[in-house]
């Protein structure tokens, strides 16, 4: 019963033979005359579907794409000890990588639509996710290569994977001269590749695939020792990519929910929040639209971020900063948010109000019963200039009353405010006549 249940996960069981098997992949890795113009042609579609923003145009570029070839055959490689096909595998691996940077680079030069798109922005930030994809992408890919009926998992392994986008992503940030999408996209690419690869080094070591035939002993053993040193050097790597990128992921989960729970949920509208998780310590800012916060406060949350498990990181509220708005728009823009220029706009105004803006109805009520004396109570705060180089603002309250206030009332007034709202510069105005 036992072996009847694992023949139910034998990958032997339709093989195609392995001579076919390498025959067509030493076939596939070559990009010489219809392959380079098909690989063209594909990356041009897949750079106007990133263009226009559409999934469907970039699937079909994934769908007809030849990128896929030099990197199972690396694959394969590895797994056989083959020289000649892994040194065929990476030059034609290298020319279509330049090809088609080359190629997306000078479209979107051309191109008079630069405007970034949310497909665009999907390909410039790796995480955890993406080995994953890569890696039980490639599994299928290989596996489906290695049967005697291919059936549907090849055209679902080129979309899954999506080896094109992240390239023609590369492309712009090198035609836009935006270094940070070049190197984040071709970041993508570079563990797309990777993990694929390596994925199928894993199948063919399991199906037994035999080993290159050697000239030599000597040269054989020389080989051997390249290729496992080179397994190695790709395999132990792979591992602390991928542990760093669930890493990130999960940091970027629990900030996310923290600033949700202690922000979001409290009606603070938050416009801009950026993560710097490879810094040390680990960045994050945020700016709120018209919530300001006390140094006090800031002290407390970057308490809470550590009790929550963040440690090594100090959180940053951006505000009264000359350059925010320049930032918050450009970091909008990259991340295609929804707030608008518009919006950045009232929130300054609101926040040079809130300057001279002194509200507190609670306060006035304290005063009508601690100094019945005093009527018609506004509150407000005034800029004063002692000199050319300085301002400093001052509380100020405006009363009515029905007789004029002698000094000692008038200190014994100033003298409660002092204590109750922490201000030492505090002015009482009767009417429009200053006393």
């Amino acid at each position: 019963m036992s072996n009847n249940l694992f023949d139910f996960f034998d990958l032997h069981y339709g093989e195609e033979e392995k001579s076919k098997v390498l025959e067509n992949v030493f076939a596939n890795t070559s990009f010489r005359g219809s392959n380079l113009w098909i690989l063209a042609c594909a990356i041009i579609i897949a750079s106007i579907g990133l263009n226009v923003n559409s999934t469907a145009v970039i699937i079909g570029a994934m769908l007809i794409s030849p990128l896929m070839g030099p990197i199972v055959g690396a694959g394969f490689a590895l797994g056989t000890y083959d020289f000649a096909l892994l040194k065929k595998s990476m030059k034609n691996l290298l020319i279509s990588t330049a090809v088609s940077l080359f190629v997306s680079a000078f479209y979107f030069y051309l191109s008079p639509f630069k405007d970034v798109q949310s497909e665009i922005l999907a390909r410039t930030s790796p995480n955890i996710y993406d080995v994953l994809i890569a890696f039980f992408g490639g599994l299928v890919g290989v596996i489906a290569i290695t049967r005697v009926e291919k059936g549907n998992p090849i055209p679902g392994v080129a979309i899954a994977t999506a080896l094109m986008p992240p390239l023609c992503t590369a492309g712009y940030g090198l035609a836009t001269f935006n270094f940070y999408y070049f190197l984040g996209a071709f970041y993508l690419y570079t563990i797309n590749c990777f993990f694929i690869c390596i994925a199928t080094f894993f199948v063919v070591k399991y199906l037994n695939y035999p080993a290159a035939s050697f000239k030599g002993r000597r040269f054989e053993k020389q080989i051997r020792l390249g290729i496992t040193a080179l397994v190695m050097i790709m395999i132990i790597p792979s591992f602390y990519l991928a542990y760093n990128l669930w890493n990130e992921k999960k940091f970027t989960n629990t900030v996310e929910e923290f600033i949700n729970t202690e922000f979001g949920s409290r009606g603070f509208t938050v416009i801009y929040k950026k993560l710097n998780y490879n810094s040390d310590p680990r960045r994050v800012d945020v700016a709120f639209l018209n919530k300001k916060l006390s140094p006090d406060e800031m002290a407390m949350y970057n308490r809470l971020l550590d009790e929550k498990g963040i440690h090594n990181t100090v959180l940053t509220f951006r505000q009264d900063e000359k350059d925010i708005k320049a930032e918050i728009l450009n970091e909008i823009s990259r991340q295609n948010a929804s707030v608008s220029e518009k919006d950045i706009t009232i929130s300054n105004l609101r926040q040079e109000l809130d300057r001279y803006k002194a509200n507190n109805p609670g306060l006035v009520k304290e005063m009508n019963i601690l100094f019945p004396e005093f009527r018609n109570i506004t509150l407000g705060k005034i800029e004063q200039y002692p000199d050319t180089d300085s301002t400093r603002l001052q509380f100020l309250v405006l009363y009515k009353t029905d007789k004029k206030l002698k000094d000692e009332d008038k200190d014994r007034v100033k003298k409660w405010l002092k204590e109750r709202m922490g201000i030492a510069d505090i002015l009482l105005v009767r009417d429009t006549q200053i006393e």
